[in-house]
């Protein structure tokens, strides 16, 4: 048999690459950001369920460390009115990451929310000493401050916003402050700057004419509210002032076909309802008139305007109590009014209540300094009741107020007003050449007025008629329609 033979082979020396020690696998710890893509895009979709589910998941896998998942999941509950769940998941995205200014502006918003906005100002103070150069923190803190009645500073920060970027929420808000401390010059100046940084701005643009209107300079109004209806025609509050403004000029019609337009895009508009309230009136339809402020008190309760009208539409019809009722809830919004006493007293003249229309009268003389219209009424009662004296210093006192307003300016006064004031100057004896009597050419027709006088006191002064046509050119005397209600500034 043959002998086996051992196996022999070449061998080879090993390679240096085998001889290298095999490096072990690194431990696979948990990325944090590993889905923030994925809640991203579910968020940017507006997908929330899908994205709450992604981030269950990603904090879950995270241990509630993954910042971005925490952010994500406070924006939802904002949006969806949990403001306080909110509060609390920025605030542990602010403990994560404590040197990041836009986790502090999501407290501060959160904050400002809830309605604390002194808090929301100390949150937004740290956040800026975080960044300097946000606009964004120094205009929400100018709004803040404004909420807390704190107008110079919130001035500061709004000025400073727009030094560092302009927008027109900023200007828009700094025209607010102007406005609610009286100086509608300078918001009409930050209204043009806003103008002309932002041309297409309807809002802006309306505001302007709004605030143009109120000034009475009609051209300028018109303009800038035809502006805002070029670049947007469905604008129902530019559409609103241009039909106020044609109502102011008479021409209620026109205005009438404009608020058409305006109750297809805004039928609950209580300004929209007053307005045309008050055209049927000036169309002397009073019935029509009472039914659309009815409606626009119902949408409005509050509204003291609406209630002067109602009141003022009453007193015209007549109906004396329905008159008192309205105008006395008017004087409970604004008790600072003088005309709103003078027309309560006249209804109560007429309600034969004179005892409390004296009391009312003197309240209006206290609160309304240039109104003529009050001291004549006043003189009125007084001559009626017999009380002669006083009635004469009523009676100069308003010819003082009258020669102020004619040096003053060029208003021309109401007819009846001034035929009125012409019998009581002469039953008082103080002569015929009142201060507004205008130079008669005609002599004879001069001596015909004069008898007719004579012949008118045989019936006492202040007929429950003539006081109701003096207090419907009451409104109109101060170039500050009762009619007319433009829409409300924002």
């Amino acid at each position: 048999m043959a002998e086996e033979r051992p196996a022999t082979g070449t061998q080879f020396p090993a390679s240096a690459e085998s001889q290298k020690p095999r490096l072990k696998r690194a431990p696979e710890f948990p990325i944090l950001e590993k889905k923030n893509w994925l809640i991203h895009l579910h968020y940017i979709r507006k997908d929330y369920e899908g994205c709450k589910a992604v981030i269950k998941e990603q904090l879950q896998e995270t241990q509630g460390l993954c910042e971005y998942a925490i952010y994500v999941q406070a924006l939802i509950f904002r949006l969806e009115g949990n403001i306080q769940e909110s509060l609390e998941l920025f605030q542990t995205c602010a403990v994560l990451s404590p040197q990041c200014a836009d986790n502090l502006k999501q407290v501060a918003r959160s904050l400002f929310l809830l309605g604390k906005h002194k808090a929301a100002t100390e949150v937004y103070n740290e956040a800026a000493k975080l960044n300097q150069k946000d606009w964004e923190i120094c205009h929400n803190l100018g709004v803040c401050y404004f909420y807390l009645k704190q107008f110079n500073k919130a001035q500061d920060q709004l000025h400073h916003a727009l030094h560092l970027n302009r927008h027109d929420l900023t200007y828009i808000m700094l025209g607010k402050i102007h406005l609610l401390t009286g100086d509608l010059d300078k918001a009409i100046e930050i209204y043009k700057k806003a103008v002309e940084f932002s041309p297409e701005n309807t809002e802006l643009l309306t505001t302007l004419g709004l605030l143009y209107l109120q000034l009475g300079f009609y051209q300028k109004a018109f303009e800038h509210l035809g502006n805002a209806l070029t670049y947007d025609p469905t604008n129902y509050k530019a559409i609103l002032a241009a039909g106020s403004m044609m109502q102011t000029h008479g021409d209620f019609d026109v205005a009438l076909t404009k608020y058409r337009v305006v109750a297809c895009a805004v039928p609950e508009s209580p300004p929209l309802w007053n307005n045309i309230g008050m055209c049927f009136f000036g169309k002397k339809k009073y019935v029509a008139a009472i039914s659309c402020l009815k409606r626009a008190n119902y949408l409005a309760p509050f509204d003291w305007k609406i209630l002067y009208n109602l009141g003022l539409v009453h007193l015209t019809m007549q109906q004396y109590a329905s008159a008192f009722y309205f105008l006395r809830a008017a004087i409970n919004f604004q008790p600072k009014m003088g005309e709103l006493y003078m027309l309560l007293a006249v209804a109560l003249t007429n309600l034969e209540d004179t005892e409390n229309a004296k009391r009312a009268y003197a309240e209006a003389v206290r609160l309304d300094k240039c109104n003529p219209l009050v001291n004549l009424n006043y003189a009125v009662l007084l001559y009626n009741q017999g009380e002669k004296r006083d009635s004469l210093a009523q009676y100069q006192e308003m010819e003082k107020k009258v020669s102020l307003l004619k040096d003053s300016s060029s208003l021309e006064f109401d007819s009846e007003m001034v035929e009125m004031a012409q019998k009581l100057g002469a039953a008082l004896q103080v002569g015929e050449a009142l201060v507004w009597t205008k130079p008669v050419k005609d002599p004879k027709s001069k001596h015909r007025t004069t008898t007719s006088k004579a012949a008118s006191f045989q019936q006492p002064l202040g007929s429950n008629q003539a006081l109701g046509q003096a207090m419907s050119s009451a409104a109109t005397y101060r170039k500050i329609p009762s009619g007319i209600k433009p829409a409300t500034l924002v």
